[in-house]
């Protein structure tokens, strides 16, 4: 993010008379409506990830927690409506962003757009613990003057999980920037996603809706709001189709309708299906099958195997910005993915010849 908004006059003249530097915001917060008020430094370390109180309570008496527009001290009540901000002197890491030399696996490429397969364990952007190894890194070193998105992040449309694999679109230009955007926006480009959940998925096939938020007590989650509650959330619609059925665990197919952040890992869970080996959202426990040693040490081999989140990226399709051509590319699943799903087939096959 740049320097501070322009609009805010009041707070630019408390910056100038702190000192001659333009401090940048790290950190933007709003108080939800039911907050109860409670201390900025303890707030805060409910939202930023890896924050130390030490470093919050050092943040506040450098002047660099405002509320409202107004530096405020470390036992400042935050109450529901407030803006809070972190600013410091030098530009949040995300921004400093340093080309490094990483190899891409582009599936295409021309000078309007690039398709890559990003592999798991790669986080897209730079962020708070992740400063270097990125796939923006990356492609800063080997493309010059991409186009910059809303957030400031050159070339990305789109983004997918750290642990997730796969396809993912980038603009070159600026116009490819702002026609892929809209067509993500508008709904018409397609991404379908390949994973193994936890489950016998009865249904053939079927749709999600549910809207999706920041889970009220886990900050690093997601979840679904209804009811009364459903504003507190964004609308989200996954459609899922049942691939192949192993017994305590079941391949789909997942197209995405809309975009939120951990959409498929968040709808499926909230239809009882969590992703095999999603270990933020519970799925590294075994939540289907028996109670023998035989079969939990199969299971903890099939962790081993695929040491993440069981989906992946599979197909990506848009309008070229340029020529108007419909363009579908497609991605064989990673070998991680495709050696445990090869362990649950065989231990589905092999309890069905038993029961024969």
């Amino acid at each position: 993010m740049k320097e501070h908004p322009e609009e805010n006059n009041e707070l630019e003249e408390q910056l100038d008379d702190q000192n001659d530097e333009t401090l940048y915001e790290h950190h933007k917060f709003i108080a939800e409506k039911g907050q109860n008020p409670l201390r900025v430094d303890k707030y805060l370390m409910n939202y930023i990830e890896k924050a130390t109180r030490n470093k919050i309570q050092k943040a506040a008496k450098d002047g660099n927690i405002y509320v409202n527009d107004v530096p405020v001290k470390q036992n400042y009540k935050v109450k529901a409506g407030d803006v809070v901000q972190v600013m410091f002197e030098h530009p949040p890491y995300e921004f400093l962003l340093t080309p490094e030399n990483i190899p891409l696996d582009i599936v295409y490429e021309d000078d309007t757009v690039l398709v890559v397969n990003k592999p798991a364990g790669m986080v897209v952007h730079p962020g708070h613990g992740n400063y270097s190894g990125t796939l923006i890194n990356a492609l800063v070193y080997h493309f010059e003057n991409l186009p910059n998105n809303s957030s400031d992040r050159p070339g990305l449309v789109h983004r997918i999980d750290k642990d997730t694999s796969g396809l993912l679109v980038i603009a070159k230009t600026e116009h490819a920037m702002a026609h892929l955007s809209k067509q993500f926006f508008d709904k018409t480009s397609e991404r379908e996603y390949v994973a193994m959940v936890w489950g016998n998925v009865e249904e053939d096939e079927g749709t999600v809706e549910g809207n999706i938020g920041r889970h009220p007590k886990n900050r690093l989650q997601n979840t679904v709001y209804e009811g009364d509650d459903a504003e507190k959330g964004k609308p989200a619609v996954t459609h899922f189709k049942v691939l192949e059925r192993f017994g305590y665990v079941t391949l789909v197919a997942c197209k995405l309708e809309t975009g939120r952040t951990h959409q498929i890992r968040v709808h499926m869970k909230y239809i009882g299906h969590t992703l095999f080996n999603d270990e933020r959202y519970g799925g590294e426990k075994i939540l289907k099958g028996t109670t023998f040693t035989k079969y939990k040490q199969f299971v903890e081999n099939c962790f081993k195997v695929l040491p993440r989140q069981a989906l992946h990226a599979k197909t990506l399709g848009f309008t070229h910005p340029k020529t108007g051509e419909w363009m579908s590319f497609n991605s064989e699943l990673p070998e991680d993915m495709v050696g445990a799903i090869e362990k649950w087939r065989n231990y589905a096959k092999n309890q069905k010849e038993m029961l024969e």
